[in-house]
């Protein structure tokens, strides 16, 4: 699903325009990104989880040229499946 299609079906499954669609899906991944910049997890009960996680500096290869070069410590964000969407998944 495009997030083209993911605006239509808020659109139509709330009963509101697109443009409404569209800002509300724009406020919530705003409002994660910048909750787990701040270090917060963000927790929807029955969906899931974001949760931001720090990757420490090491070592990775270049799969081009087979060369070895430093990774820096960076920030990313995990997403851990909630029970209820699990449920939805297997049966």
């Amino acid at each position: 699903m495009t997030k083209a299609e993911l605006i239509a079906a808020i659109s139509d499954g709330a009963g509101i325009t697109r443009d409404q669609a569209k800002k509300s899906l724009d406020v919530f991944t705003e409002s994660v990104t910048k909750a787990l910049k701040s270090g917060e997890d963000v927790r929807l009960v029955g969906f899931g989880s974001f949760v931001a996680t720090e990757r420490k500096a090491g070592l990775a290869r270049n799969p081009r040229t087979g060369e070895t070069v430093q990774r820096p410590a960076s920030k990313t964000a995990r997403f851990r499946v909630g029970e209820g969407l699990k449920s939805a998944l297997n049966g």
